[in-house]
């Protein structure tokens, strides 16, 4: 498995965090951007690793914000991308089950490292349903 990663200056330091955790489980991960700490814009680095899911580069993808919310809209204005912003463990076994997510959005403002890596796990550990009625809805979302 293969994951892009891309925050901005607000979840740089989650990301490296996820970063680590997810390449001592074997984990390949692609690095995306932002480099460093310095005041950047979330679209771009959300939009590079949204590019590499929807073109088939990574199989998922994790974008970091502070809150999460903007990089996750940026994110999911790629074709064929589906985002989900997740603060808990619940949420990310869902959008994975139901809407075969295949991007997960957090924010390192409100998720700490501990909660993050319980959140990476869940989401990447989890397949999708396969039920018609999700395959379905997300056929429309696609649209």
């Amino acid at each position: 498995m293969k994951i892009a990663l891309g925050s901005d200056h607000g979840g740089y330091d989650l990301k490296a965090e996820v970063i680590k955790h997810l390449e001592s489980k074997g984990i390949e991960c692609v690095d995306y951007g932002c480099p460093d700490k310095a005041s950047c814009d979330y679209p771009i680095f959300g939009r590079a690793a949204a590019e590499a899911v929807a073109d088939g580069a990574c199989d998922m993808g994790i974008v970091i914000c502070t809150t999460g919310i903007g990089i996750s809209i940026s994110a999911n204005k790629v074709k064929g991308v589906r985002c989900a912003l997740c603060s808990e463990p619940l949420s990310a076994k869902m959008t994975r089950l139901h809407n075969d997510a295949n991007m997960l959005a957090m924010g390192a403002g409100l998720v700490g490292v501990n909660m993050a890596k319980e959140i990476v796990d869940v989401f990447i550990g989890t397949e999708f349903s396969g039920e018609e009625r999700h395959q379905r809805r997300i056929d429309l979302i696609e649209g």
